[in-house]
């Protein structure tokens, strides 16, 4: 199963989540199963979106982000977030480079 997320930084309307949604969509994933935050924050645990996305995710699964940054806000964090997912044997392509 495909499971999306998508990020953006600020949440005052300056930045918007068109472009990854779009990426998402077309690469498969189904409007309910993308997971969005709107907010600045460095640890992933202030980041409902992404806690939720966690949560779906299930062993086999892929999880599909638009660019790596838009996963961990540090390399810490995103170091600390793959290790989750490869506890659950999850893959998480990036769609753009």
């Amino acid at each position: 199963m495909l499971i999306g997320y998508m990020r953006v930084s600020k949440a005052d309307g300056s930045q918007v989540l068109d472009l990854q949604k779009d990426a998402l969509l077309a690469a498969g994933v189904g409007e309910d199963r993308i997971y969005s935050d709107n907010q600045s924050g460095s640890r992933h645990d202030n980041r409902p979106g992404l806690i939720n996305c966690l949560k779906a995710l299930q062993p086999g699964n892929t999880l599909l982000i638009w660019k790596l940054d838009r996963l961990g806000r540090s390399l810490k964090d995103l170091v600390n977030i793959t290790l989750e997912l490869n506890l659950f044997w999850v893959y998480s392509p990036p769609l753009a480079a």
